[in-house]
């Protein structure tokens, strides 16, 4: 297995990946990476790579793109689930160090720091012209109560600090345990000192700090933003700052970086500027790079997604009483669409007993993965099942059974152009087995080259299978049947199914001879892959 590096990390980072057995690890840089994609199954990055689609499209084995640090603006996420891989981040990694790097942004605003010690070095004695403020008594407005923003919100209720917040994802408790008082947007920007940004970059959030929002603020308003460039408008910034209407601005990130020569905010005498370095502290970086290592080894060894990013995200614990669930899930799938008939339209899943009370994200990923890929040339799998499905008009329905008092099971219901398929699996001695096809019972292995047939229930069947395969040396490994409990309306003959495994997949004219009986229905076969 092949690990690509593609920007500098720590060296205790690199040798976690390089204590793995078997693993190759090429530790490489943003400007020569690109030579490697090719036959890389994870690509381990930080800000400066730029992971687009048609990055993607040179490493076709990629299975886990990880990005040590908080924001994922540098990959295509659209693209990268399209291809099926798995996109991780590390949030809270490096938490602190912005945090830090926050209130030094507002002490440095209020007190005028940086203004000052260039002065000062410059031979200057301007004492009176730096006086400044305290944060004491102020009021702080936080938007977005993330890792970071919680973080600042600690350190500003230390210099004695009013704290405003908005997040809508925030409740009553969690502001009251923070010291925090939740406040509409509006309300926030009229009562603030300080406006302190900590924020993804989404539709709803990009430019939101615009001339209108700006308007709203007290004049001598002080803003900082240490989080995405692309949420403030830098034109209307610099014209609040220059009417007064903003005291002072200090920015720690650029809707383009590294800004361009002769940028105007850069000129301005209140605005202080670093090179996005909020989070680039020994700390934070050893940090976040330890943690994406350790989310690469759990995933790639263990099929556990930590901190998943276009994936329902599963703790460790969840996964494990999920994990074993995915594979009948997968392969119930696989099973309905290789015997259904016509254009697929809808898939239902029910969960019964102790699956209906796991976290199912998973499982119907895993179920519809199955469903598609019989369709498709495009490989589904956990990460893009869903998309596709989406894209392909496939319509998808959960339901959860718990207290039916029935085995616990998964329920696969596919719906097509001619008709529905309806299978039921479970988990046997930790193998995943079939238990019910179109509502007749039966108990058959979910594993290696089966033949499904669907028959009249009459004398004469499972003699002409075996037969016809071994006339046709085809050897039969398992022979499982259900049949319909009865009896039927009219004394019509009622319907029998029948799961074959055989040592090898069953030919296209053996089939043919199968259905030649005059009771036999349904002929197909399903490989699922040990």
């Amino acid at each position: 297995m092949k690990i690509l590096v593609a920007e500098k990390m720590a060296d205790n980072a690199i040798a976690l990946l390089k204590g793995n057995p078997g693993w190759e690890v090429i530790v490489s840089s943003p400007a020569e990476y690109a030579a490697h994609l090719g036959e890389a199954e994870a690509l381990v990055v930080r800000s400066a790579v730029k992971v687009t689609k048609e990055v993607l499209a040179k490493a076709p084995r990629l299975r886990v793109i990880g990005r040590a640090g908080v924001g994922v603006d540098n990959v295509d996420m659209e693209a990268a689930t399209a291809a099926g891989v798995l996109v991780m981040n590390t949030p809270g990694g490096n938490a602190i160090a912005v945090a830090e790097h926050t209130i030094g942004l507002m002490i440095s605003l209020a007190r005028h720091i940086p203004q000052a010690s260039a002065s000062t070095k410059s031979g200057q004695w301007e004492k009176s012209k730096f006086a400044g403020s305290e944060l004491r008594g102020k009021t702080l407005g936080v938007l977005g109560l993330g890792n970071i923003g919680r973080e600042v919100v600690q350190r500003a209720r230390a210099f004695q600090m009013r704290v405003l917040a908005r997040d809508p994802y925030v409740g009553a408790a969690l502001a009251s345990e923070l010291g925090v008082e939740l406040a509409e947007v509006d309300a926030l920007y009229a009562q603030s000192d300080y406006v302190t940004l900590h924020l993804a970059v989404t539709d709803e959030t990009r430019g939101m700090i615009n001339a209108a929002a700006l308007e709203k603020m007290k004049r001598g308003v002080r803003i900082v933003n240490c989080a995405r460039g692309e949420l403030v408008v830098a034109a209307d910034l610099l014209a609040a700052l220059r009417s007064g209407k903003v005291a002072g601005a200090a920015l720690d990130v650029f809707d383009v970086e590294p800004p361009a020569a002769g940028n105007a905010l850069l000129a301005e005498g209140n605005v202080i500027a670093t090179p996005h370095i909020g989070g680039s502290t020994r700390e934070a970086q050893e940090e976040v790079g330890v943690r994406i290592v350790q989310q690469l080894i759990e995933y790639l060894q263990n099929g556990v997604a930590v901190n998943a990013v276009n994936m329902p995200a599963l703790s460790p614990e969840q996964f494990r009483t999920v994990g074993p669930w995915l594979d009948v899930a997968e392969r119930l799938g696989a099973f309905a669409a290789h015997v259904a008939e016509g254009q697929p339209g809808s898939v239902r899943f029910v969960y019964y007993g102790k699956v209906a009370d796991m976290t199912t994200h998973l499982l119907r990923n895993a179920g519809l993965a199955g469903v598609v890929n019989r369709y498709l040339s495009q490989k589904a799998n956990l990460v893009n099942a869903m998309q596709i499905a989406g894209q392909r008009g496939l319509t998808v329905f959960e339901q959860h059974d718990p207290k039916s008092g029935r085995l616990d099971a998964i329920g696969l219901e596919l719906a097509t152009s001619s008709g529905t398929v309806s299978v039921e699996g479970t988990l046997l001695l930790d193998k995943p087995r079939l238990i019910n096809v179109d509502g007749i019972p039966l108990e058959a292995a979910l594993d290696g080259h089966i033949t499904f047939m669907k028959n009249r229930d009459v004398p004469g069947v499972i003699g002409h299978v075996g037969t016809v395969l071994g006339r046709n040396q085809v050897n039969i490994a398992n022979f499982a049947l259900g049949r319909q409990p009865g009896p039927a309306p009219g004394g019509a003959p009622l319907c029998a199914v029948a799961v074959v495994e055989t040592d090898s997949t069953v030919p296209e004219f053996v089939l043919t001879e199968l259905r030649q009986h005059p009771a036999v229905l349904l002929a197909r076969t399903v490989t699922l892959n040990k």
